[in-house]
């Protein structure tokens, strides 16, 4: 070293030092260390920074002074310092650190760490440099926190958008522009935006637009375009574009935002389309149309319908409220009517009273609702004409009275039919029955009785018909409930039938079980239905046929089939068999004979006693029908009488019997029927002569007809009650009257039975006999007295 050198240079001790000031002098906080990374000096900065001080750091470990964590971890770091003492490198600056104060204080820090060198080129030690960056973190947050604001607010919004750069790449774009066109970001981003998709974009208008944008710096708004996009088909857009520089300084972009008003054109031009079709309804509408403010309730418009009902023109009616052109007749009524509308929203009135301008009177439906327009309560108020549908209902009203009274008139007559064909079978019947009690009877003259007497039963079935059918019609049959075994039933049908079918020469074959088989029915209604059906079966059966029936318990219900080998019913008519009047086509000749009522009558009883009955037949290979009924349950068996019917009594005692019927023949024929049986008889042949020998005569029953001139059999039957001292005279009304309104009247006049002309005469037998066993009684009464 030469003296120059010598003299000039530094001490060390004086180097350290001014390297010491050196460090204590800049604004970064500086930790250094020796060779075994403990801390040999610290400038103010660091003091404050990691709340040592130098006198308690110095010899500290680095890592306890220096303590650093990452801050999205919080896991212990490694300091640079460390890696520099031991690699010999400088270590740059280390992201998100947080330095842990002495005082446990946290904060984010930039730091960085080179190795101190001696003079022979060896690692002595580190130099350690940090700063808060606090203030800068807490900036950055809050640019970063906008950047993630406007992404946000960019990513969410529903309008398309894309940002576009000078040569009109697109930078980047939002989710709506992808979800809209059906695209993805590899798809659009650094593509140019007249390439994106099948090139839709590139349009004409578009380039001139967005060459505007660049050129002049200035915002396009609501640019209308449309155009086609394969598989989202045609599309309405509005463009909006202006020009704008970003945050890094990059110039020359636009900024692309679409408004997909497709939907919205279309419901605007649905609209219109729905207001001109409402308009041209509302012009062309067969109703009157008023529309009212909901608010005013004054109208604000009307169809050309109401202002030709009115007589007033459009003009004349806005602004009126409904009382002034002729609604409701006065303000008050028309008031009340508003409340209610405010009330409940709706009203509606079947017949509303109108006078029209020039005072003609109208009637009128008048149905009024509110709603709203654009948020404006409207009311709408639809009037309908009625004048003529007033009169129709008019018409109709006189036609159900007319129809009533015809209904009721029908009755009458089917009443007066039924007693005008029941008074000739009566003295027939009577006729018959004396023609049977004559001994000696030739072949010829029986052959002639099973005539007449087949044919009276045909005669007196359909009237019994006709009249059964009108009472079911009309709700008026009352079934007679009682608990029978249905065996007996078949059995009595069989017997009413058997001269008709003897007429014909058939085979009947009946099937009945050993055990009983219980119905809680009508035993005379269903012998009714069991009659029709075997006469039905042997009517349309040819000559030597076959008619089976067959009676059966399966579970709960009683089947009863009556088949034959018949003509047979068309396929046609076999839904419709049960229907009133209904019959197959016959001849000129009405061989089969019937009035179509008798199946009809069959279903209608059969159904009174919770039954079904159904047909199956086919042409040319007979016919069958099925009723079906409920059987009695166990528990009401025990109501049953299983007593057979009583035989006829025989009448040894014999009565005083008067007869009293304005029909010469039939009171004389069944005065001669009485007579053979021992009786003592009388007649008479109006209600006055009946009366006086009822007095008189002082007989002990009374066989009573109601029909009869002067005075008619309720009269008399009261009258004899009245007056006749022999209270226990029995008075039987024989008539031909037989509705129940007619049981019911003979029952409060003081009749004890009703018998419907022509009356079986085993039936009166039994009646007699209940009057001689209570002479016979009495007269043992009077001898132990």
């Amino acid at each position: 070293m030469s003296g120059n050198e010598g003299k000039n240079a530094t001490p060390p001790h004086s180097q350290t030092e001014w390297w010491r000031v050196t460090l204590a002098s800049i604004g970064d906080a500086v930790i250094t260390t020796d060779s075994a990374g403990r801390v040999t000096f610290l400038n103010a900065v660091a003091e404050s920074l990691t709340g040592w001080s130098h006198a308690e750091a110095a010899g500290q470990k680095l890592e306890v002074v220096f303590r650093i964590v990452n801050q999205e971890t919080r896991n212990t770091v490694e300091s640079p310092s460390v890696r520099a003492l031991r690699d010999g490198v400088i270590v740059g600056l280390a992201n998100h650190s947080l330095l842990i104060g002495r005082d446990g204080t946290e904060r984010p820090i930039d730091d960085s760490a080179a190795p101190i060198r001696d003079e022979a080129g060896h690692v002595s030690g580190v130099v350690l440099i940090f700063r808060d960056i606090a203030e800068r973190y807490k900036h950055e947050q809050k640019l970063a926190g906008a950047a993630n604001f406007s992404t946000d607010i960019i990513a969410n919004l529903r309008e398309p958008f894309v940002v576009l750069d000078k040569t009109l790449r697109v930078k980047t774009a939002n989710h709506a522009f992808y979800e809209t066109f059906q695209s993805s970001p590899q798809q659009t981003e650094g593509h140019l935006l007249y390439e994106l998709g099948s090139g839709q974009w590139d349009s004409p208008k578009l380039r001139k637009l967005l060459d505007e944008v660049l050129s002049q710096q200035h915002v396009v708004r609501d640019f209308a375009v449309e155009q086609d996009f394969p598989g989202l088909g045609r599309k309405s857009m509005l463009l909006n574009a202006r020009p704008f520089h970003s945050g890094d300084g990059d110039p020359g972009l636009i900024l692309l935002a679409i408004e997909d008003v497709t939907a919205r054109q279309q419901a605007e031009s649905a609209m219109q389309t729905s207001e001109v079709r409402y308009r041209r309804l509302f012009q062309t509408a067969k109703d009157g149309i008023l529309i009212l403010d909901g608010i005013t309730l004054q109208v604000v418009d009307a169809n050309p319908f109401m202002t030709d009902l009115l007589g007033y023109s459009l003009n004349e009616l806005l602004g009126k409220e409904l009382w002034e052109i002729g609604f409701f007749g006065d303000k008050r009524a028309s008031q009340a009517a508003y409340s209610e509308l405010r009330e409940n929203g709706y009203i509606r009135y079947d017949h509303l009273p109108l006078e029209t301008k020039t005072g003609q009177r109208a009637e009128v439906e008048f149905v009024c609702n509110t709603y709203q327009v654009e948020g404006r309560d409207v009311a709408q108020c639809n009037i309908r004409d009625i004048g003529e549908r007033s009169r129709m209902e008019k018409k109709i009203a006189d036609q159900t009275l007319a129809l009533a009274d015809l209904h009721r008139r029908k009755d009458e007559f089917l009443a007066m039919l039924s007693h005008e064909l029941r008074n000739p079978l009566a003295p027939i019947a009577n006729a018959i029955q004396l023609l049977r009690l004559q001994p000696g009877e030739a072949p010829l003259q029986r052959e002639a009785r099973a005539i007449i007497e087949r044919q009276m039963a045909q005669l007196t079935r359909l009237v019994d018909d006709l009249m059964e059918m009108s009472r079911i019609s009309t709700g008026r049959v009352r079934l007679r409930l009682e608990v029978v075994d249905m065996r007996g039933i078949v059995e009595r049908a069989i017997e009413s039938v058997r001269p008709f079918i003897d007429q014909h020469q058939h085979t009947v074959s009946a099937t009945v079980p050993e055990h009983a088989v219980w119905l809680n029915a009508d035993p005379a209604r269903l012998e009714q239905v069991l009659v029709n059906l075997l006469n039905n079966a042997a009517k349309y059966t040819a000559d030597r046929g076959i008619v089976t029936l067959t009676l059966q318990q399966t579970g709960d219900e009683c089947i009863v089939r009556v088949r034959d080998t018949g003509v047979g019913i068309a396929p046609e008519l076999v839904p419709r068999v049960f229907d009133l009047f209904t019959q197959a086509e016959r001849s000129l000749d009405r061989s089969q004979g019937g009035l179509g009522i008798g199946l009809a009558l069959v279903q209608r009883l059969v159904e009174l006693h919770r039954g079904r009955v159904e047909a199956h037949s086919s042409l040319g290979v007979g016919s069958e029908f099925i009723v079906r009924l409920p059987v009695v349950h166990p528990s009401m068996r025990a109501l049953s009488t299983t007593a057979s019917a009583a035989p006829v009594p025989h009448v040894g005692v014999p009565l005083r019997v008067l007869v009293v019927d304005d029909n010469v023949d039939t009171a004389e024929s069944l005065k001669m029927l009485l007579s053979a049986s021992g009786h003592d008889v009388q007649t008479a042949y109006n209600g006055t002569q009946g009366l006086e020998l009822a007095l008189s005569f002082a007989p002990n029953a009374v066989l009573l007809d109601i029909g009869l001139p002067e005075l008619d059999g309720y009269q008399v039957a009261k009258s004899i009650r009245a007056q006749s001292p022999n209270k226990n005279m029995l008075i039987v009304a024989m008539t031909g009257y037989g509705q129940d309104s007619d049981r019911q009247r003979s029952l409060e006049s003081g009749f004890d039975h009703h018998l419907v002309k022509p009356a079986d005469f085993r039936a009166l037998q039994e009646i007699l006999a209940t009057t001689v066993e209570k002479r016979t009684g009495d007269r043992r009464k009077s001898a132990t007295l």
